[in-house]
Parts: structure tokens; C-alpha cells; sequence
């Protein structure tokens, strides 16, 4: 239990260190430019895709199907990203 209960302390502190990086990017170049819903919606995306994977490792047994499991996880974080940030699909969330 002490197991589970350190890794949720865990993944919020990975997000946070990984949101800092366009925080402090935002501070040196105009180039940089998110907005508060950005970091919201990063963050909750990110948030998501840890505990994702970290279900994946804690309740699949197999080896090669916590493989397959959590590059599907990673698979529909990056195509959900890629969707967000340039509108690869064309779908009305996709902020054009």
C-alpha cells in the first residue's frame, strides 16, 4: 500500500518539473507563448498518462502485454498532443 500511495505523490511532481520547462522557456523567448489553459490542459493530460502507465505496471502481470498496454497509452498521448497543438485530424478541438 505504502508502494501506491508513494508513486501518486510521485507523478504530480514529474508533471509539475515537466511543466516548468515551458514556464521557464516562456521567460527567455517570445517564441514560448502558452497560455493558463495550456498548462491546464497539459497538465491534465500528462496527469492522465502517468497514472495510465502506472495502472498499466501495477495490475498487468505479463511483461510483453504491460509493453503493448502502455505504448497504446503512450500512443493516444501523443496522438491526442499532436491533435491539440496542430490539428493533425482536423477536429474541432483541435484550437484552429
Amino acid at each position: 500500500m505504502e508502494v501506491k500511495r508513494k508513486n501518486f505523490l510521485v507523478i504530480p511532481l514529474i508533471v509539475g518539473a515537466l511543466l516548468l520547462i515551458p514556464f521557464i522557456a516562456m521567460q527567455f523567448s517570445s517564441e514560448v507563448a502558452w497560455t493558463v489553459s495550456d498548462f491546464i490542459i497539459m497538465g491534465i493530460l500528462l496527469l492522465f498518462t502517468g497514472l495510465g502507465i502506472n495502472l498499466v505496471l501495477t495490475k498487468v502481470s505479463s511483461s510483453k502485454n504491460r509493453l503493448i498496454i502502455g505504448g497504446i497509452v503512450l500512443a493516444v498521448f501523443f496522438l491526442i498532443w499532436a491533435e491539440l497543438a496542430v490539428g493533425v485530424f482536423g477536429t474541432p478541438f483541435a484550437g484552429s
